[in-house]
């Protein structure tokens, strides 16, 4: 763990991590396996960050790729037609969507981080960070669903604007790491990923984000998902 920083920060971020983990576990029709892939993912990743395995930084590869093409690897394959469907058919559209709203606490545990010195502050909602919008509108939209208030189009173009804004942080969050590739953040660079629970950010709950932004999305052109009570298809939250 960072030492510096306060005890707090840590417990936000692993509650934030757990809530992120069990509302997807419940979003997606309490699938064990998948769980336990999850929980088996994350402690793999702690235990190598605890280690200090990615506290070394001058390796070619660098071995953040570790955490980086596994991660890519599992979202690509979880979206094709034999693992997404599986899923979809029992997805819960108003948990996939509250699931967003994990990202307040994340901007939080980020901005104390840039304080301490562990990350620049591009990646602060004070700086390129506007991930936490989708933050604060996630339960709004979660609530129109269930009145039955929202279009397909609107939500649509909601999850498209929230996929955009974790994307671009994440791209800033990689791009601002001490990596040979690194392209901001020189004099206060990403160092918070390297270090036990940070990594479970990248390793874990972005994935997670992304992956439901992306399913969602397929579900929401497809008109396949179900919400809130799982007996109307997503049509019939439309209005009339």
């Amino acid at each position: 763990m960072i030492e510096q920083l306060p005890h707090w920060v840590n417990v936000l971020f692993l509650l934030t991590l757990v809530a992120t983990v069990v509302i997807f576990y419940y979003a997606n029709g309490k699938r064990k396996k998948l769980l336990a892939g999850l929980i088996l993912w994350g402690v793999l990743q702690s235990i190598l960050a605890i280690t200090g395995f990615y506290q070394i930084t001058d390796t070619l590869p660098p071995r953040f790729i570790l955490v980086l093409l596994p991660a890519t690897i599992m979202i690509v394959v979880g979206l094709l037609p034999k693992y997404r469907n599986k899923l979809l058919k029992n997805r819960n559209l108003v948990l996939s969507t509250l699931l967003h709203t994990v990202r307040v606490p994340v901007e939080i545990v980020l901005f104390y981080l840039f304080m301490y010195g562990m990350i620049p502050e591009l990646m602060t909602f004070e700086g390129r960070n506007f991930d936490i919008a989708a933050g604060l509108t996630a339960p709004i939209v979660g609530i129109l669903i269930v009145a039955k208030k929202v279009s397909n189009t609107m939500l649509i173009a909601w999850n498209a604007l929230a996929l955009c804004l974790v994307l671009f942080i994440l791209f800033n969050g990689i791009l601002s790491s001490e990596l040979p590739f690194q392209q901001f953040g020189f004099e206060q660079p990403n160092r918070a990923i390297n270090y036990f629970p940070f990594i479970l950010l990248p390793a874990v709950v972005v994935p997670i984000v992304v992956y439901t932004h992306l399913t969602d999305l397929i579900a929401l052109l497809s008109e396949r998902t179900t919400v809130y009570n799982k007996a109307q298809v997503l049509k019939s939250a439309t209005p009339r």
